[in-house]
């Protein structure tokens, strides 16, 4: 992604044009950048009426309480992510999406965790040989000839 224009390239090209050096399509082309731009931080300015860029604005601060996902992983290591969720209202009364919990969960770097020496699950397969079956069911009747 490209890095944005240094205030210091704003300021001098609003301040050529404000001495009426030229039109802000060849203060543009004199400075290199693209006529759009220039437009665009000669209305941001009249709006504004600053020249340098606005500030970063994040957004709200999440109100998860890591300490108490933290706890609950903790005591209940083998919970999935709804349990966890469920937990989490309860004790913070704040309703998070599983998506979002799983993402907070991998940046504590908490990890899926698989054993291996566990036994198979105990859900009967579908067929003998574990393959989905081929018939079907037709939703049309069929025809006696």
């Amino acid at each position: 992604m490209a890095r944005p224009y240094s205030d210091d390239l704003r300021r001098k090209l609003l301040e050529a044009h404000d001495r009426g050096q030229a039109s802000l399509a060849e203060l543009a082309l004199r400075f290199g950048v693209s006529r759009g731009w220039a437009w665009k931080i000669s209305a941001a300015r009249k709006r504004s009426g600053r020249m340098e860029r606005p500030g970063y604005r994040p957004g709200p601060s999440s109100q998860l309480d890591r300490d108490v996902l933290a706890g609950l992983l903790a005591r209940n290591a083998d919970w999935t992510l709804r349990q966890l969720q469920t937990a989490m209202e309860k004790q913070t009364g704040v309703r998070f999406g599983e998506p979002y919990l799983w993402r907070v969960l991998k940046r504590m770097n908490f990890r899926l965790k698989k054993s291996h020496s566990m036994p198979p699950s105990a859900t009967a397969k579908l067929t003998k040989s574990g393959a989905s079956s081929s018939l079907r069911k037709s939703a049309r009747p069929r025809r006696n000839a």
